[in-house]
């Protein structure tokens, strides 16, 4: 009998272990990718970017020395 005895009653603990396993290692890939995404750079490529209203001209695209 043995080891089969305890099987169906250690079960379910078992199964809430593994669960909570699944959702650490979730919660953890979730924050390492929201820290890859910093905001911060999201905030310097809007900074980059030419406003709506203005006309893009050939000068912007090739001139170096503009930013």
């Amino acid at each position: 009998m043995g080891i089969h005895f305890n099987y169906k009653s250690t079960r379910g603990a078992k199964a809430m272990e593994k669960q909570a396993k699944r959702e650490k290692k979730l919660a953890e890939r979730r924050a390492k990718k929201l820290a890859k995404s910093n905001p911060e750079s999201q905030v310097t490529k809007k900074e980059e970017a030419i406003p709506l209203d203005t006309v893009i001209t050939l000068d912007h695209l090739t001139n170096p020395n503009k930013k």
